[in-house]
């Protein structure tokens, strides 16, 4: 899979569905996690960073209201008013657009008629966030062809919003917040209380990015994920006899927690401690970026996955597969699940020099144990969102920011 969308031949066939160019081109980066999983709706800390795979959006204003959608993936053309709430047509592609639309609306923006092409370098449901990056592609996308103020955060919950209404999955807000803000060559520390971030320089030099795919699909919605969720609730419910001050994990020490977690159930005492554990080792790792320690980093990885694997369940044969395999490659620093699990992809960090033998080696094992080749994928960090104007008003590439 190509890193960029192929915007002259997407070009063509925008103008033989349309009859008319487009004006925009919108290029919204989806995410790995280097680690912090299952941390965001807990009120922790996650560590994630916007990769050189897109949603692509191409687009071009009409008269009227009526908003014409084409998806490449799904070879679908879709028609809709702007002013319909997408709520009947739930868990069709378009509902990801829909929502968004239909909750800027609702905030005041006034959104007119406008056609659209979706194209994408990004793997669907493999845990890499296409889903957030067509919702902050689509935000961004209204917002360059039909002009308003919002403040980024604003903006940001807005998508999540989206997410949680239209889309069904009560997500937490990492996603939404990397694929607007992430940045070229950094990775993005966010507290998912406070909302606090900051940027942390991920050099990858001498180390590359390596995403595989176990090309297992999985709708997060309809997986244990909401399971999980509610499971760490009632963990924080039981802990509060003994912690009377606390709202979340992410308020648990680990201390804490070990003096505690035989008063807990089993089952719950497996999910907390993963994602007590999983706080502790975000803040290690941004230290690790901080003074570009990957080696430790690939350690924290590796413990990361154990705890998923273990504790939090959420691993599966292929996933532990491709984990398994990648950490026999001697120039394999650290390797984990990334993403929600129960399929999806692994984020590992690989010497340059041993990226050949990464690949030959983890691919050859996948083949012999599920008969498939896994997605292997290559990647740079970042910047979340582009915005590029084909034709007036703009001809220069500003970011989401401006």
């Amino acid at each position: 899979m190509t890193t960029l969308c192929p915007l002259d031949a997407l070009s063509q066939k925008f103008s033989s569905l349309f009859g008319d160019q487009p004006e925009v081109l919108v290029r919204s980066a989806g995410r790995v996690n280097l680690i912090g999983e299952h941390t965001d709706y807990n009120e922790g800390f996650v560590l994630p960073a916007a990769i050189d795979r897109h949603i692509c959006l191409l687009a071009r204003r009409r008269p009227g209201r009526i908003v014409r959608a084409y998806a490449t993936e799904f070879n679908d053309l879709a028609t809709f008013p702007v002013q319909e709430s997408p709520a009947e047509r739930h868990g069709h592609w378009t509902v990801y657009l829909r929502g968004v639309i239909e909750l800027l609306q609702r905030r005041g923006v006034e959104i007119e008629g406008f056609d659209v092409l979706i194209a994408a370098t990004l793997p669907r449901a493999s845990g890499l966030s296409s889903s957030a990056a067509l919702e902050v592609g689509t935000a961004s996308l209204v917002q360059a062809l039909f002009p308003f103020a919002m403040d980024e955060l604003e903006l940001i919950k807005l998508v999540q919003q989206a997410e949680h209404q239209f889309a069904g999955t009560k997500c937490g807000i990492m996603d939404m917040f990397v694929c607007r803000l992430g940045r070229q060559a950094h990775a993005l520390f966010l507290d998912c209380r406070s909302l606090e971030h900051r940027l942390v320089p991920l050099a990858l030099d001498q180390v590359a990015l390596v995403i595989c795919d176990t090309k297992k699909k999985r709708g997060l919605a309809g997986s244990a994920y909401n399971e999980r969720r509610a499971q760490c609730e009632e963990g924080v419910r039981l802990l509060r006899q003994w912690l009377p001050g606390i709202s979340a994990l992410r308020d648990v020490g680990l201390e804490q927690f070990i003096s505690l977690a035989d008063r807990l159930p089993p089952v719950v005492r497996r999910r907390c401690g993963h994602v007590v554990a999983e706080n502790a080792r975000v803040l290690e790792a941004v230290s690790a970026l901080e003074r570009d320690d990957l080696a430790h980093l690939g350690r924290l990885m590796q413990a990361s996955h154990a705890s998923l694997r273990d504790l939090y369940e959420v691993s599966c044969p292929e996933l532990d597969t491709l984990v398994e395999s990648a950490l026999r490659v001697q120039g394999t620093l650290g390797a984990r699940l990334t993403g929600a699990g129960f399929g999806g992809c692994t984020v590992n960090l690989v010497r340059r020099d041993a990226l050949e033998e990464f690949k030959e080696k983890v691919g050859a094992d996948y083949v012999r144990r599920f008969g498939q080749e896994p997605g292997i994928l290559v990647c740079n960090a970042t910047d979340g969102v582009r915005v590029q104007w084909l034709s007036a008003p703009a001809c220069s590439e500003e970011s989401s920011d401006g």
